[in-house]
Order: structure tokens, then sequence, then C-alpha cells
């Protein structure tokens, strides 16, 4: 039984830094000399990120970005529990935003919603995101809650099986998903060149969605027939996820890509075949944009046409990776630019793992 998209939501902090103001914050805790400044830029200039919003920065217009708008930071690294102090006085109320936008696209009320899937990476807390959505969209006390925790980049997929699986289990299940990620609090101090990639690439979002067992509700309507998951052998030290006393640490080796071109294409063949769907059927494809490299090599291992992942490339511009809750935006774009027909979906983690999942965008003309 398929589960119906008849809703998304996303939000992203109202204030946000370009780039500009991104690197030079991160020379000022990062860079221990000119040289390594200077590498830095070429590093967030690679990175195509344009803008990215965090929850971290002040409302009131400052002209020292360093000083007022990223305060958090200042000269000395915040611990871990200051950071989960930051994510509970934000993470909720972005969450918030995004759930109700879902809601008012999918035409539900929130008294409809049975089941509510949480996804987030970058921070816990309980009671949390889901008993302050609970609380605030007016949902039922008897709504029934899962969180999925610290999967990486692709949690959102994730949560989308298991809200595939509750509408399986009860054809009467209204499910909302919300992933919220707070990257922002995880900058990492020190000249460490994974995590400075990392700080180049990372960013706040949070993005939602309403399904169902139910028909679709609308002219356009994502319709996800299957997912899959695969752990790529030999590749576990190649990026990790670690809580430590200075917040979350990323590693993230050069060597991603490589893996990822390596195993993508017999994996996706295999996976489709046995579904009798064939790789030249797929008409729109979402895929995270870890970086620039992965969405390259992803166009090259599967022969695509690099314009079928402008979608994925202008989220990255946009917003910057905003781990589990990119994909649901890059979902939310296609699905308003109505290009009927099969989309594949996927995204990669920690393992080294990918996720993904068959959508059939329903376009009524």
């Amino acid at each position: 039984m398929p589960l119906t998209l008849h809703g998304i939501g996303t939000a992203v902090p109202t204030q946000s830094l370009s780039q500009e103001e991104a690197l030079e914050v991160a020379r000022r805790i990062n860079a221990e000399s000119p040289e390594q400044a200077r590498l830095m830029g070429r590093i967030y200039q690679k990175t195509k990120v344009h803008n990215r919003g965090s929850v971290l920065l002040a409302n009131e217009a400052d002209g020292d970005v360093n000083r007022k708008r990223l305060s958090f930071y200042g000269t000395e690294s915040p611990g871990t529990a200051e950071r989960m102090q930051a994510f509970g006085e934000h993470a909720g109320e972005l969450a918030l935003q995004a759930a109700r936008e879902a809601l008012n696209d999918s035409c539900l009320t929130p008294s409809r919603i049975t089941h509510l899937v949480t996804v987030s990476c970058t921070g816990f807390q309980s009671p949390g995101v889901d008993l302050f959505l609970i609380d605030k969209l007016g949902l039922s006390a008897a709504v029934q809650r899962t969180h999925v925790g610290f999967m990486g980049c692709h949690g959102a997929l994730n949560g989308l099986r298991v809200a595939h699986a509750f509408a399986e289990m009860d054809p009467s299940a209204v499910v909302l998903l919300c992933a919220v990620e707070l990257c922002s609090l995880h900058m990492s101090y020190g000249w460490h060149p994974e995590q400075v990639v990392a700080n180049a690439l990372f960013a706040d979002g949070a993005a939602a969605v309403v399904g169902s067992a139910g028909p679709p509700m609308s002219d356009r309507n994502l319709v996800l027939k299957g997912s899959g998951s695969i752990v790529i052998p030999n590749s576990a030290d190649l990026m990790h996820w670690e809580i430590g006393d200075r917040g979350f640490s990323m590693g993230l080796s050069p060597l991603v890509p490589a893996a990822v071109g390596a195993a993508l294409l017999p994996w996706l063949q295999d996976w489709l075949q046995a579904r009798a769907v064939d790789l030249s059927e797929i008409r729109s494809w979402a895929v995270h944009p870890g970086g620039p490299k992965i969405l390259s090599t992803c166009a090259d291992s599967l022969g695509l046409d690099p314009r079928l992942l402008d979608d994925s490339s202008a989220v990255l511009q946009d917003h910057g990776n905003m781990s589990s809750a990119t994909i649901l935006f890059i979902l939310e774009r296609l699905r308003r630019r109505s290009v009927a027909g099969p989309c594949l979906a996927l995204a990669f983690g920690p393992g080294l793992s990918a996720e993904l999942a068959l959508l059939d965008l329903q376009v009524v003309v």
C-alpha cells in the first residue's frame, strides 16, 4: 500500500549569513595562520553555498558580524551542554513552522494526525520536539510518537520508511513527519581540514510532510512506492558523526565521492530491476547535496544529464546542507515544478550508507 504525501512544508531561520560572512566567522575561530585563512577561502568557495540560515543569529541589524550576529561562538568553543541548551530553545519553533506549512498544504487538520515521526541528528532533549509539536499544534494526546535519531543526512528517508510502514499497518493512519536540524550549533573550533569542510557546508532548516494511505487529494501528489538501503563495504572510516565534549564532530573524508560513485550504479540497477523499473524511466531526481562533488559524482556514475540535479544544486546554493531536512526541500521543489513520473530520492550518511526512496509524482492536468 503506497504512502501519499499530501503536503510538504519547509522552514529556515529568519536570519542568515552570506558565505562571505560565514567565512569571516570561521577564519576568526579556526585559522591559525594567513596560509590557513587563504585555504579556508578556497574551501568555502568550492562548496557553492551562497547563503545559510542559523538560529544563532541575532535579529537586530549590527555591522559587526563576528561579535553580534554569531556571538554564540566567542573566544572559547561552547561545550556540548550549552549547544544542547540552544537546541532546546530553537528547534521546536523551526519544526513548528514547517509542520504548520505541511498541514496547510495537505488541507488536513491537526486532529487527523494519528502518528508523529520526528527526525534529527543535531540535538537531543526529552521531552523534545515531538512533545512541543503535540502541544503547539493541538495534536491528540494519543498520537503515536517515533523518533529517528542520529542517522545523518539520510534520516528523513528513514522517517518516510517508518511513515510508510504505519500506513501499511493501518489504512486510516495519517502521519506527520518533521525533520529539524540545527547544524550551526556544531561549528568546530581549530584547524582540522575535514571539520573546516563541514563548517563550510552545513546550515539550519526544518521540513515536514503529511502522508497517508488515502487517495491523492490535490493535482500534484508524491506517492511513495518503496525504499531501499545499502551499507557500502569497507567505508566505515570515511564518514563519522560523533558526540564530543565540544559539540558533535563530523569526519568527512575526501574519498567519500569515489566510494559512493563505485557502489551507486550496480546497487540502483539491481534494486530497480527487482521492481520492474529501468533507470532510464526515472523522470526526476532528488539527490542530497552533501557537497558539489557528491552531485557531480552521482551524475557521472549514473550517466545523468547534470541538469536533472539542478533542484539539488539550488537547495545547496540557497540554504546550505541542512542534513536530514534537505531532501524534503528538494522534493518540495520538484513537486512544485510538477515533473510527472517516477522520482528517485537519494541520500548518504555515516556507515558509509545510502538510502533511497522511489516516488511517483502524479500531476492532474
